[in-house]
Formats: C-alpha cells, structure tokens, sequence
C-alpha cells in the first residue's frame, strides 16, 4: 500500500473506526488532525496502533510529532513502510 491516495483513505478510514462523530472527509491534509477533529491522546494512540496493524508501520513514541496532519502522516508511513 505505497501508493499516497490510498494511504490517505486507510487513515481517514481509520479515523472513520476510531472516532464514529468526527467527518475525516472535511480534514484537510494540513490540518492538525487532533485539534480539527477533536481527538483526545487515547484516540490518537488508538490510530496509530490500529495504522500500525493495518499498514505495517510501527511509530514510534519519539515520533509522534511528525505525523500530526493527515499528510504528514501519509507521507510517514509511505517512506517507513516495509
């Protein structure tokens, strides 16, 4: 799952699953993820383990600050995936 687009679909899906009342549609790809949406530190823990099972890339705690917008995140996990 290289590609970006679907890269992007997996973590809006994922946002989809994890927070049911957010719109990940209407997030835009610079956009901070926790603040426009509302997620509070377990639902941004849940997404990145529930990524991390379904794109195979872990990330670390150290980590964390680069992935905060949805495209930061994508392009995240496209350069670290195996």
């Amino acid at each position: 799952m290289k590609d970006k687009a679907a890269l992007a679909e997996e973590v809006r899906r994922q946002l989809k699953h994890i927070a049911p009342d957010v719109e990940p549609d209407e997030l835009g790809p610079d956009q901070d993820m926790r603040d426009e949406l509302d997620l509070d530190s377990m639902d941004f823990l849940r997404l990145l383990e529930a990524l991390s099972k379904s794109v195979g890339v872990a990330i670390p705690e150290a980590d964390y600050a680069k992935v905060t917008t949805l495209a930061k995140m994508v392009d995240y996990l496209a350069a670290h995936q195996p």
